[in-house]
């Protein structure tokens, strides 16, 4: 169960007050830190990508540093948003759980899978362990589960789903729950960016066309929600919020309203984000496609085969 020691707040199923921690600074959410049921995870991920980057340099194969470092960012990215004082806040302030969503939902997800982390463990596992990684990636369960389709409406419909049903609320109240909803936005978030991003291969992979129109598409979601919550004057979740005592920061609806802000504007910079990232993608594959028809066109130039060099520069330029 997400908790911080040192905060004093004290979840509760009842209709009990709630005491809520002192009021966030910069001192708590950065220096106040409990472990929670994702510390082991987080580990054991950290530990399982360095060994396999090792793994590769001993056999004298190089691992982009790049990768390296975006997978590692990523995990030191779930710790914060779930050990840090930032948890602390996020069942009392709507304003910073706004904060640690984006961060499980979109920031790590996306170092994650800038990672390649399925593609690190092809490429070190042995034999065997390739095999049976392949063969889950072609089960029928992992095809579902990492379909263009299902990964979007995971990932694009969540916000709708937790914010205007009563899970949000019961994520509050339940301890278990709360630890799921975490879990949940940061899987479906990796699944989405692994259509987006596509450095490893899973099924069902997106051209560069489908990738673009498959972030331009979602992009409302966040735009929807954002100004239902910026337009709504009633409190969502109302039931915990009545009932966490503090003193300080401004009212639940005005907080809500700030939250909705930050949901608003974080989605659409992640949104253009992705946008980018694929633009760059597309150009540097077109780049690399260009360079690779100059060099057949220069050797066969070189040979003599004039006939085959004039059918190359043809087809390059259709």
């Amino acid at each position: 169960m997400v908790a911080v020691a040192s905060s004093g707040f004290a979840a509760t199923v009842g209709k009990a007050a709630v005491a809520a921690p002192p009021a966030p600074s910069w001192d708590i959410l950065v220096t106040d830190w409990s472990l929670d049921v994702a510390f082991p995870f987080v580990v054991v991920l950290a530990a399982l990508y360095v060994i396999g980057v090792r793994r590769l340099h001993a056999h004298g194969r190089s691992w982009p540093s790049t990768r390296t470092a975006a997978f590692l960012s990523g995990l030191v990215v779930v710790l914060v948003a779930t050990e840090s004082g930032v948890a602390a806040y996020d069942r009392v302030l709507y304003s910073l759980h706004v904060v640690q969503h984006i961060l499980l939902g979109m920031v790590a997800p996306l170092l994650l899978v800038l990672g390649a982390p399925i593609t690190l463990a092809l490429q070190a596992g042995s034999r065997t362990s390739q095999r049976r990684i392949l063969r889950v990636l072609r089960s029928a369960p992992a095809r579902v589960l990492t379909h263009p389709l299902t990964a979007w409406l995971l990932f694009g419909t969540s916000i709708v789903t937790l914010y205007f049903t009563p899970l949000y609320e019961l994520s509050l109240r339940n301890g278990w729950f709360h630890v799921a909803t975490h879990a949940y936005f940061l899987l479906a978030g990796c699944l989405f960016l692994a259509h987006v991003v596509g450095l490893d291969p899973i099924p069902h992979a997106l051209g560069y066309g489908a990738r673009l129109l498959y972030v331009v598409v979602l992009l409302p979601f966040h735009t929807f929600v954002g100004v239902a919550l910026l337009t709504m004057n009633t409190v969502i979740a109302s039931g915990w919020y009545d009932h966490v005592h503090r003193t300080w920061g401004a009212r639940p609806l005005v907080d809500q309203r700030t939250g909705a802000g930050l949901l608003w504007v974080s989605g659409e910079l992640f949104g253009l984000l992705c946008i980018g990232i694929v633009v760059h993608q597309w150009m540097s594959a077109e780049e690399r496609a260009a360079a690779r028809h100059d060099r057949r066109l220069d050797a066969l130039s070189g040979t003599g085969d004039l006939d085959a060099a004039e059918a190359i520069a043809t087809r390059g330029d259709g």
